[in-house]
Formats: C-alpha cells, structure tokens, sequence
C-alpha cells in the first residue's frame, strides 16, 4: 500500500497526488512513469512521474478526471492509500548536450513536459517552455512551469489570458525570430504533437515526443501500447516512451487511441450511475 502524503487540486479536471514510495523515488528519472491499480478490483493505468524527492521518499503525479480509474482516484485523499504503485518504468529522456529546447506542453500534456523542462534546465540548457490550455481558467503549473525555463509562454485557444492561439503559432514565431534550438519536446495530444513535428521539420530540428497510448502490464507482453516507429513495431512502455517525432507513425496512432473509447466512456458512465444510487440510497 502506497500512502497519499498530499493532494491538490490545479483546476476543476485535474489533481496532483505526492505519494510515499522511496523505492520509486530513488530511480525515477525525467520521462519515467508507474502504473497504478487503486483497489484490487481496479484496471492498471500508467501515469507519469510529474516530480520526485530523493530524500523525502516521494513520487509526484498528476492526473486528470476522465475516467472510471481516475474518478476512484480522486475520491481517495491524504492518508488513504493506493494497492499498487509499480516504477519507474520506461526509459528515462535522453536530454544530455542540448544548448538551447523548446518544450511544449498541451492541456494535461503540461504535466509530463514540466519535469522534462525542469531536467533540462538543471542541465545548464537554456529553455523556452510552451503551454496551451483552452483558456486560462484551467493553466495548470504556472509557477512551477516559469521555475523550470528561462521564458514560459502559455498560449489559450479563446485568448483569455491575451495570447491567443496554438502552441505551434508560439514555436514558429520563436523559430523564425532566431531561437536556435537544437531540440523541441513536445507532450500533449496526438494531433498536437503531429502539428508541431510539421513545424520543425522543414527546419530539421530534432523533436521527440512522449507516447501515452493504452498500457497494461508495462512490460511489453501485452502489446496493449505497440506503435510503428521508423517502419518497425515498437512498444511505449519498453522501448519509450520518448520517440523521434519524425518516425512515428501517427495517423496509426490516433487511429489505435480511439480503440476503447466507447468501451471507457460506458465504464465511466456506469460508474457515476453506481454513485448517484449510492447517494439516493444514503
């Protein structure tokens, strides 16, 4: 049993949770991520590791409300404790000998590319961090966004925070202004992280992506998270989850995400039923 030591709420869909697992805490690396099972009863899902403390033992994710899993999730607070609480697993980033990075971050994707900009800028790497949000009702890690870059950009599509737009209009203006990188990192939604290899592309800039498709066992047996990578069949959870962006094969990839949409919308809505019945009969 993992204890939850903290939980905070960073807008009205997502939560950051500071678990007690100093076994995790002292290899976990940037890029790594566990995989959790809340009761015995639950599914496995694997979440990134936003953050960690060596000294304090502790392990930080960050995950939004969108499922049945992740609604069990948040009903737990600080004392409760998690079943299964298994990493790091994956590799860690290779982010060693970057000069200067663009690090983008879409929606939920923030809290994956937050400890990816933090890693980079330890290094000595001068980094431009990008975040785009739908508004910015729901920016979540500001402050710990801007502590982690040398220049925070956040980019609402309804330009509620007055800058409006994508992430990709944010990285073609740095890119054409001079910025020089020699790496983007980009960690958010399919389509996002296609969007933005269609921008550094025509200027050969090396761009990895973080790859977050259905994992089970974490282990490549199940072959629950395969993708095409430079023609070959690859695994996220062993072979990744960084890939090269310009060998992925993301039409595939949107294709296979949508997989278990129905069967996970109908698990989710099942669930809030189970609740409001409990309500009734409370």
């Amino acid at each position: 049993m993992f204890r939850i030591l903290q939980k905070r709420k960073l807008n009205d869909s997502m939560t950051l949770m500071v678990v007690d697992a100093p076994y995790i805490a002292r290899k976990a690396k940037a890029g790594q991520f566990i995989i959790l099972r809340v009761n015995e009863q639950g599914e496995r899902i694997p979440l990134t590791v936003a953050d960690y403390d060596r000294e304090k033992g502790t392990v930080t994710i960050i995950y939004q409300v969108v499922g049945k899993t992740t609604m069990l999730l948040d009903r737990l607070n600080e004392g409760d404790s998690i079943l299964d609480f298994i990493g790091p697993l994956g590799k860690p980033s290779e982010l060693e000998g970057y000069k200067r990075a663009a690090v983008i971050g879409g929606g939920a994707g923030c809290a994956i590319a937050y400890p990816q900009a933090k890693a980079l800028h330890a290094m000595g790497t001068k980094v431009d961090m990008i975040a785009g949000f739908r508004s910015k009702d729901i920016v979540i890690l500001e402050d710990e966004m801007r502590a982690a870059s040398d220049n925070l950009i956040i980019m609402t599509d309804d330009g509620s925070n007055g800058n409006q737009g994508f992430v990709t209009d944010a990285l073609k203006k740095q890119i054409e202004n001079g910025a020089g990188y020699d790496l983007v990192v980009a960690i958010g939604p399919l389509v996002m992280m296609r969007a933005v290899n269609n921008v550094t592309k025509p200027y050969g800039i090396k761009t990895i992506i973080s790859m977050n498709p259905i994992m089970i066992d974490g282990t490549g047996m199940c072959g629950g998270c395969r993708l095409t990578v430079g023609g070959k069949t690859k695994f996220a959870c062993v072979d990744g989850p960084d890939f090269d962006a310009s060998e992925v094969d993301f039409d595939e990839a949107i294709r296979r995400s949508k997989t278990y949409f129905e069967m996970e919308r109908a698990a989710a809505r099942d669930y809030q039923c189970h609740l409001m019945e409990a309500a009734n009969h409370a």
